[in-house]
């Protein structure tokens, strides 16, 4: 059976059944998806340095937080 066949018989069946497929697919390159090994040295003492407790902050206080930058740097 050629991928097109294989698209083709897919189209067919219900949205259900296609989800159903969608994650048998998944989960068979899930072994594949994983990293075969972890970062070491500089790359691994990085990992999650910045990771706060706290939420991002919004648009508006990003552009006041660099509007004081430039005003503490310029002036």
């Amino acid at each position: 059976m050629t991928l097109r066949e294989l698209e083709d018989q897919a189209l067919r069946l219900s949205a259900e059944d296609r989800w159903q497929l969608i994650n048998i697919l998944m989960r068979s390159l899930q072994p594949k998806l994983q990293p075969t090994s972890k970062p070491k040295g500089l790359a691994a003492s990085l990992i999650g340095i910045a990771k706060t407790d706290t939420l991002p902050p919004t648009d508006e206080e990003v552009k006041a937080m660099l509007d004081e930058r430039l005003v503490q740097k310029y002036l």
